[in-house]
């Protein structure tokens, strides 16, 4: 009789914890009003709002490395209001890894009130989209890019389904992205797929699905990411050069200045990693885009270094700085350069 008591308690406890959550979603204090218990949560629950920001871990590895936990760890900070989602591939449905968890970044992450991390499925999730034909019948071992393709439709996919932003792992958070339907310039005419931000649903998303099967080529790296994204614009908007640090506007859709995440562009990645005599304010910028998959030579952060990395980490990653940088023997240890 008392094990039948401690069952239907237990589940008056999850239906009256599920009520009280769907109202703090309409009453838009999710995460400032309640603690959550975020193990009962499920995906759509968290995600139900389309005011998301995502990261996605195309990968197997369920460690993730400093620079990764740095992006969602600031994005969580800077977007405290709203649910920091971050899929793993690596996981599965029977694993849970939380505060406890043997993985340092793991660890942090879980604690964080707003950051989730689930499983990710790429089926599932291409389901009622363009993209399950084409993934269903794709060879990945004759694709030269698979693991950058792969990331390019999930993006996709989980902005059509969910809505929100979606964010690269090597991009640093440091201030409120304050327009909803936007694509990034890294240039003028050109658009990055590192951050864009769309309500669930939205035409342009569902166009790029297809457009992303169309004219498939995995032998081209960004055919799919990048260069997508930048034809698709050019095909609504005739796109001009930027002047000073505006905007510009095609249809419903922001393109936000290259200023706003890509202060630093890609053949000086390196600054990044350099020891500054005056460090720049990035006044006119969101976020950081540090270019990672240009760095072959596997920079990183080092404790004590006064490079410009550093003092990000230290500035909107400090649980990440404290305890993966810090809390490191420093065998990561590089020569610094001075820049201007």
């Amino acid at each position: 009789m008392l094990k039948e008591i401690q069952i239907v308690l237990w589940f008056l406890f999850v239906f009256v914890f599920a009520i009280f959550y769907k109202l703090s979603l309409q009453s838009g204090c999710i995460f400032s009003c309640m603690p959550i218990a975020k193990r009962f949560l499920t995906q759509e629950d968290v995600m139900s709002q389309s005011r998301s920001i995502i990261f996605v871990e195309i990968t197997d590895r369920l460690e993730p490395p400093p620079l990764v936990s740095c992006s969602v760890e600031s994005a969580a900070r800077i977007y405290h209001d709203r649910p920091v989602v971050f899929f793993m591939t690596g996981l599965n449905n029977s694993t849970w890894l939380d505060s406890n968890s043997t993985y340092p970044a793991f660890s942090l992450l879980s604690a964080m009130k707003n950051v989730f991390i689930f499983p990710f499925q790429m089926e599932t999730l291409f389901q009622e989209t363009p993209l399950l034909p084409w993934y269903q019948k794709v060879n990945a071992a004759q694709q030269k890019h698979w693991v950058h393709i792969r990331s390019d439709a999930s993006r996709l996919a989980l902005i059509w389904k969910y809505g929100g932003i979606y964010m690269d792992t090597d991009v640093i958070s440091i201030r409120p992205i304050p327009v909803a339907n936007f694509l990034s310039a890294e240039a003028s005419k050109v658009s990055s797929s590192g951050v864009f931000g769309f309500p669930h649903h939205h035409w342009f998303i569902w166009d790029c699905m297809k457009d992303f099967v169309q004219n498939y080529n995995g032998h081209i790296w960004g055919n799919q990411g990048p260069i997508l994204m930048t034809r698709m614009l050019r095909a609504l908007c005739n796109l001009t050069n930027f002047h000073n640090v505006e905007d510009q506007r095609c249809q419903n859709i922001s393109f936000l200045h290259p200023q706003r995440f890509y202060p630093i562009p890609y053949p000086a990645w390196r600054q990044y990693y350099k020891v500054w005599k005056r460090s720049p304010d990035f006044n006119n910028s969101y976020a950081l885009h540090l270019w990672n998959f240009m760095n072959k030579e596997h920079k990183t952060a080092v404790a004590g270094s006064n490079t410009l990395v550093e003092n990000l980490y230290k500035t909107y990653c400090p649980t990440t700085y404290k305890e993966l940088i810090q809390g490191t023997d420093g065998s990561g240890h590089m020569q610094q350069n001075k820049t201007e």
